[in-house]
């Protein structure tokens, strides 16, 4: 027979579960960024948008504002200018006096063989999705750990999205599997050093996944899987959404995304 004190579900609550919150979306102009604002943002988070297309930035704001969700603020930058991430996070603390969610979603991609490969090309992926990681991470860390102490709700989340190439690497696709495998590891030692702070370090990586990055080919071959078998951005932002609304005893570290038909 169980032993201990028994425990029962949590009581379901009438407040949206990011109520009081704020969060900072990267490469959020379309695809998997834009999905996962509409989601925090019907969720209660007030979120700052951030990327590079000011335009597309703007009509999402504006669509979240009327969706009656959290408030939106729209930053345009270049994450790949060593600069721009710091100021980034601070424009969001800035707008909204906290910050509760980190969502490292920036990303580029290029496919090629290395010796026909474009060096310029392996630069901005590094750059993208690797370093503006590194520097967002960096900058959000004094700010997610403030609100794991104060906030609301006793925790805050870093949440980057990677990419199944990050575990199962492909030929035409070495520096983009190489730079997404890196920040596996750079998520799961950084996990180590804040988990005991409040900060949950989360993972996500998709499988294929319908977006402007991925169309045409550009990061990812199909293997023959049509397109109307991938995944969507929505998909990937329910992810998202699920790990940072746990109760603060639950971390959600990994969460690996593949279409059904999706064999590698």
């Amino acid at each position: 027979m169980p032993t201990g004190t028994p425990t029962t579900p949590d009581a379901p609550s009438t407040h949206p579960p990011l109520a009081g919150t704020a969060a900072l979306i990267t490469g959020a102009s379309s695809g998997i960024g834009a999905a996962t604002a509409l989601a925090l943002a019907r969720a209660g988070c007030a979120v700052a948008l951030v990327a590079r297309r000011a335009d597309r930035l703007r009509d999402l704001a504006e669509e979240i504002g009327g969706q009656g969700g959290g408030p939106a603020a729209a930053f345009a930058a270049d994450l790949g200018d060593p600069d721009q991430p710091r100021q980034a996070v601070e424009h969001a603390v800035e707008r909204f006096g906290r910050l509760d969610v980190l969502v490292n979603n920036a990303g580029y991609g290029a496919r090629g063989a290395v010796d026909e490969a474009d060096p310029g090309d392996w630069d901005r992926m590094v750059d993208l999705n690797l370093k503006a990681v590194l520097r967002t991470s960096h900058a959000a860390l004094p700010h997610l750990l403030r609100a794991a102490g104060t906030g609301p709700r006793g925790v805050a989340d870093l949440v980057t999205v990677s990419s199944v190439a990050g575990r199962v690497p492909r030929k035409n696709n070495s520096v983009y599997s190489a730079t997404k495998h890196a920040v596996c590891t750079f998520s799961e030692a950084l996990r180590q050093e804040v988990t005991g702070r409040g900060v949950r370090v989360g993972l996500v990586e998709p499988g294929l996944t319908a977006t402007e990055m991925t169309a045409g080919g550009r990061i990812t071959s199909s293997d023959g899987m049509p397109e109307d078998a991938w995944l969507h951005a929505e998909d990937i932002a329910r992810s998202i959404a699920f790990m940072v609304t746990q109760p603060a005893r639950v971390a959600i570290n990994e969460i690996m995304v593949r279409p059904t038909a999706q064999e590698r």
